[in-house]
């Protein structure tokens, strides 16, 4: 297909086509001519992959860049290419880490994913979010210990065993189970929030509201 057609059926527009082709991010076209070039199902999978890390992942240009480097580096195995896409949707580093209470925090969260016997790297930027968290709860007053944490593990382990992982094409092409894996740790995480808030209501109206206001509720809503 033209560059037309390729901006039709991705709906990228053409200019921003030709920026990600100058930067690297979608490989050339086949040329036909001077002035022409084709482009194939591979170009759409590119493009549908750097939509989901810059709208969805949001993700700077320098960051799409080493996502779109493991895909394209088949030496590089699917589980360090998700790695890569996952560890660039991290947020950035805690300035205040290297403190003696943060270091305290990261070394519970290094415990804690020891005795749950995850197989998650020493640099994972996983590590140090949860150790924010941590370090933010003692600070309100809040700590957060083991009996706390462990629910959430656990939910989110079943999770990704029975559901999540079971979403990614594995075998399909490599763009395709990155895009997959962004969208879904995003996109489903944002729904996995929300649902957690409305659990929260729905608790709280059966906890501390006569039934009778139940009642009143759902005849409003039908």
């Amino acid at each position: 297909m033209r560059i037309s057609q390729l901006s039709a059926e991705s709906g990228v527009p053409i200019p921003t086509i030709k920026y990600y082709l100058r930067e690297g991010l979608l490989p050339q076209g086949e040329q036909t001519s001077a002035t022409r070039a084709e482009y194939g199902t591979a170009h759409l999978h590119r493009l549908r992959l750097i939509r989901a890390l810059l709208e969805v992942g949001r993700l700077p240009v320098a960051a799409i860049r080493k996502v779109v480097e493991a895909v394209e580096d088949e030496r590089t195995g699917v589980h360090t290419m998700l790695g890569t896409a996952h560890y660039a949707l991290a947020s950035p580093p805690d300035p205040h880490a290297g403190d003696e209470d943060w270091e305290e925090a990261r070394e519970h969260v290094d415990r804690l994913i020891a005795e749950l016997g995850w197989a998650v790297s020493p640099h994972a930027p996983g590590r140090d979010e949860l150790a924010q968290t941590l370090l933010t709860l003692r600070r309100l007053g809040m700590a957060a210990i083991d009996a706390d944490l462990l629910p959430y593990a656990a939910a989110a382990m079943n999770l990704a065993r029975d559901h999540e992982m079971g979403m990614i094409p594995f075998d399909g092409p490599r763009d395709v189970a990155v895009e997959t894996l962004v969208v879904c740790t995003v996109l489903y995480g944002k729904a996995l929030e929300v649902f957690r808030r409305l659990a929260h209501e729905s608790e709280s109206a059966r906890l501390l509201t006569p039934a009778r206001d139940h009642a009143e509720v759902r005849t409003q809503d039908t």
